[in-house]
């Protein structure tokens, strides 16, 4: 949310961080034998027009790929500007970007209020957030939501099994995990039965 005059804040983020120059695994965007796969995926609604020159989210496109830092004077817009864009959205658009790509804000020019909603989906196996946990930090949606999964007890409300799978904090596929399937349908991922059997034996838990 920004008035009209608000600033507007550094570009940051990278597949390669755009200051030190670091990989970042956190937000890496990688494509391998045709598949693309992102770390984390933004998901920007927009809730007001945002007009050419009006200012807000901006983009570096194609750094998502890049292997270096960006250049001094970069990252608060001051040089290189022209690769810097702002793009033009109306009301009810959504951008989709990999958190790869380096990314901010510009300053506010428009007379109306700029408001925007950005929601983040990382992979199943990946937690960025905190929030998936009870202090705890067990439990998820398909166990037993009441006691072991934050998450507002009505966000469970007439769920099948797929949207279910989707409110599972992240851990590794082979631990139990449902994973939903192309045509909708949930499987559930499981190791062998010996080496379940060994965990309940050495480590007297389910699960490591």
């Amino acid at each position: 949310m920004n008035n009209k005059g608000g600033e507007g804040f550094q570009l940051h983020g990278g597949t390669v961080d755009c200051v030190s120059g670091d990989y970042n695994h956190n937000l890496a965007y990688t494509c391998h034998n045709g598949s693309i796969r992102s770390s984390l995926l933004g998901c920007n609604v927009m809730l007001v027009d945002h007009n050419p020159g009006d200012g807000g989210f901006c983009v570096v496109p194609g750094s998502h790929k890049s292997n270096f830092k960006m250049p001094e004077g970069m990252v608060d817009g001051i040089d290189h500007s022209e690769y810097i864009q702002q793009p033009a959205t109306k009301a009810g658009d959504v951008v989709l970007f990999s958190e790869g790509t380096v990314h901010g804000a510009m300053g506010w020019q428009s007379d109306i209020q700029r408001r925007c909603a950005l929601y983040r989906f990382a992979p199943a196996t990946c937690g960025y957030g905190r929030s998936y946990f009870s202090p705890d930090g067990v439990g998820g949606a398909t166990t037993t939501p009441s006691s072991s999964c934050t998450w507002p007890l009505k966000f469970y409300n007439d769920l099948n099994d797929a949207q279910l799978a989707v409110l599972e904090p992240p851990y590794a596929n082979r631990l139990d995990r449902p994973n939903i399937r192309e045509d909708g349908s949930v499987e559930i991922t499981q190791r062998s039965d010996r080496k379940r059997q060994h965990d309940k034996e050495v480590f007297k838990t389910k699960y490591f």
